[in-house]
Parts: structure tokens; C-alpha cells; sequence
């Protein structure tokens, strides 16, 4: 029994912690910031873009994935290139010296000699039958000739280069709308309104027939012409 004048202590409410009151005198911890992660310090002779075949390509990146900005170098090609350089894959390609960078232009320029023909890009050329492997600006310059040359000949292909259209029999219906208006056409509503308008108009008045004439006096009706 409480006694009396002595109010009751109140129970805190279920699920929230009591909090504890910070003596005087005390300091609060504070807590301190995630510290930011350190940058990579590179070498001296680290280069940030490197220069190959035509290409930059950033100094940053991997061996394998840096190889692969090139063009007509690809995932699986990259591979092969850094496999047969005896090369690190994981290495950034900013460190490498100028023995690295030659010996991995050799390798992309003899790639073909070296791997399968069904590993290049370009199998039976059309002039020479043999097999290439075009890179960088090679890849641009014979993909130019080509579309040129079906375009002088007028072949399908070609003419589908000139407008603008899919080349390889892709759905055009609703991909590659080009020269119209792209969306849902909208119909003009028909005079429907516009005829509930005229209707609260006052009809106009009908004209009158005019009257026949009545024949003179004395004149002769004209004796019908019967049909012969």
C-alpha cells in the first residue's frame, strides 16, 4: 500500500530502454566521422593516359580491361592478347614501361597469324579471301568502304544505309520511326459537336414556291406532244 501524500513511481513504458542521465562534470563521447578511403599513391613514372595504336586509353584501368577500349579488341580477344604477352591481367596499365607497351602492340599486330580464323573480325575479305583483324582506325576506314560500296551498287543493304532504315530485317512497325510523327496520331472529332451547335439555331425559313401562271384569255393550250 503507498502511503498517503507519496505519489506512486511510474513504470516506464515496455520496449524503450530508461535513459541515463550524464552526471555533471561528465563529457559526452563523440563519435568521429568514417575516415575517407586513401588514395593510391602510383610510381613516379606512372602515366595516366597511355598512348596505343591510335588509342588513349586511361592509366588507371587493368591491363585486360584497358586493352579493350581499343577498337576491335574485345573481352575475349583482350585475353588472349595479355596470355600470350605473359602479361599480369590485373596490373594498371600505366605502370607498364615501353618494353610492355611494344611487346603487347606486337601481339595485337601478328594477332591474327596467331589465333584461330574464327576468332577474327574480319573472316574471307571479299578482295584477298583471307582472313584480318582490323584495329583502331583500320575498323572505321573499311566499315566506310563497305557501306560505300553497296550503296554504288544499289543492293538492298545499301539502299537501306541511304534511308536511314534497319539493315538486318528488324521490326520497324514501332523501332526506328524516323521522318513521321513519333506517338499515337490523335482523330479530328468529327463535326458531331459542331451539328448539336446548328441544331440550337432557329431553322431557316423555307422559301415559297412561286405561283404558276395563269394562261391568258382567249389563248389556245399547246396540244400535248404525244410520244411517237
Amino acid at each position: 500500500m503507498a502511503e498517503k501524500g507519496v505519489a506512486p513511481e511510474k513504470s516506464d513504458k515496455p520496449g524503450k530502454p530508461k535513459a541515463e542521465k550524464s552526471q555533471k562534470g561528465e563529457k559526452k563521447a563523440v563519435t568521429k566521422a568514417p575516415e575517407a578511403p586513401k588514395k593510391k599513391e602510383h610510381p613516379d613514372n606512372f602515366r595516366y593516359i597511355l598512348r596505343m595504336v591510335n588509342t588513349d586509353i586511361n592509366g588507371e584501368l587493368s591491363v585486360m580491361i584497358g586493352l579493350t577500349k581499343i577498337r576491335g579488341i574485345g573481352l575475349r580477344a583482350s585475353q588472349t592478347i595479355v596470355k600470350l604477352s605473359g602479361m599480369n591481367p590485373g596490373v594498371q596499365i600505366g605502370t607498364l614501361d615501353d618494353a610492355a607497351v611494344a611487346k603487347l602492340e606486337e601481339t595485337i599486330n601478328s594477332f591474327v597469324e596467331i589465333v584461330p580464323g574464327w576468332m577474327v573480325n574480319r573472316q574471307h575479305d571479299w578482295e584477298s579471301g583471307d582472313d584480318m583483324h582490323l584495329v583502331g582506325i583500320d575498323g572505321e576506314t573499311m566499315l566506310k568502304d563497305d557501306i560505300n560500296r553497296m550503296k554504288m551498287i544499289r543492293c538492298y543493304r545499301g539502299i537501306r544505309h541511304e534511308r536511314g532504315q534497319k539493315v538486318r530485317g528488324q521490326r520497324t512497325r514501332s523501332n526506328g520511326r524516323t521522318g513521321l510523327q513519333v506517338g499515337v496520331m490523335r482523330q479530328k472529332v468529327a463535326p458531331a459537336a459542331a451539328g448539336e451547335k446548328g441544331s440550337d439555331k432557329k431553322a431557316a425559313p423555307e422559301k415559297k414556291a412561286a405561283p404558276e401562271k395563269k394562261a391568258a384569255p382567249g389563248a389556245k393550250a399547246s396540244p400535248e406532244k404525244k410520244g411517237v
